[in-house]
């Protein structure tokens, strides 16, 4: 921008012609020779108002040129705010340019990201599937071991069961036999080799049972010898084969034979050895799970 002091004009000439024209205009008006004719009237007036115009010429042109030097400090002013505004505007553009850039590396990352996680959850649900299915067919394997395990020991603990009962029913036998024998000592040796069988027995849940002379037959823990229907009102005569009941649950009726119809009044006596070992053996507990 340029300063006021560059554009002010010269004002000593035009003062001092302003001057000489006033002083011409003086020596007119004070000849005293002969009077002042219109002529030298109009010169002299003429030379004082070219004079005073002389003189108000450069302030007017001063003036003027001060304000055309406002006008164009104003508008150098505004055009260097205008290049400015260009310049913001193409720093503009080019954030816009660059934010587009942006967005669209932002939206591919973005789209990218998004399919990877996609097909890291697709990837992680088949695993998973395919860890259920084999979970699955492991549980199947291991049940079908565990079934198969369980039917052996089933198998185990029946064949065990049948060896075990066979063994009680040989010592009753064999018992019953010494009772039968009228030896007291050696039915008492086979009652005490009985009973530390049954306990053996009872360790495990086998538990043996008899009735005893005269018990009222029961069609749920009897079974009768010879007749496969039974009056309710019958009476038990002896025990052939005892019966069994495995942790508290019958597998096995008691074997016993009947007292006939006609001798149920006054019953069959058994010797006196047989019937304290029967009456024993109806004091053995029984045990229950």
């Amino acid at each position: 921008m340029k300063e006021v002091s560059d554009w002010q004009v010269p004002k000593w000439p035009f003062l001092a012609f302003g001057n000489v024209l006033v002083v011409i205009a003086a020596i007119l008006a004070c000849r005293p020779a002969h009077a002042i004719t219109p002529m030298e009237v109009l010169l002299a007036t003429a030379s004082v108002a070219l004079g005073a115009v002389l003189g108000c010429l450069p302030f007017i042109l001063e003036y003027r040129a001060t304000s055309r030097l406002l006008e164009m400090n104003a508008l150098g002013s505004v055009a260097e705010k205008f290049d400015h505004l260009e310049k913001f505007a193409a720093q503009i553009s080019n954030a816009t340019d660059q934010w587009a850039r942006v967005q669209e590396t932002t939206q591919g990352g973005a789209e990218k990201t998004v399919n990877a996680a996609r097909e890291i959850a697709e990837r992680m649900t088949a695993e998973i599937r395919e860890f259920n299915e084999f979970q699955a067919r492991l549980n199947d394997n291991e049940k079908a071991a565990l079934r198969l395990e369980v039917e052996k020991l089933h198998r185990s603990e029946g064949d065990w069961l049948q060896v075990v009962a066979r063994i009680l029913d040989h010592t009753y036998a064999l018992h019953s036999a010494a009772v039968r024998s009228g030896q007291a000592e050696v039915a008492a040796q086979i009652g005490h080799f009985q009973n530390a069988c049954r306990d053996v027995a009872r360790r495990v849940g086998l538990t043996p049972f008899v009735a005893a002379h005269a018990e009222k037959f029961q069609a749920e823990r009897h079974r009768a010898h010879g007749v496969d229907n039974p009056p309710a009102d019958s009476v038990i005569d002896e025990t052939l084969s005892p019966g069994l009941t495995y942790q508290g649950r019958l597998v096995r009726p008691a074997l016993v034979s009947l007292v006939q119809a006609e001798e149920s009044g006054t019953g069959t006596a058994l010797e006196p050895g047989l019937e304290s070992a029967s009456t024993a053996e109806t004091k053995v507990p029984l045990e229950a799970d």
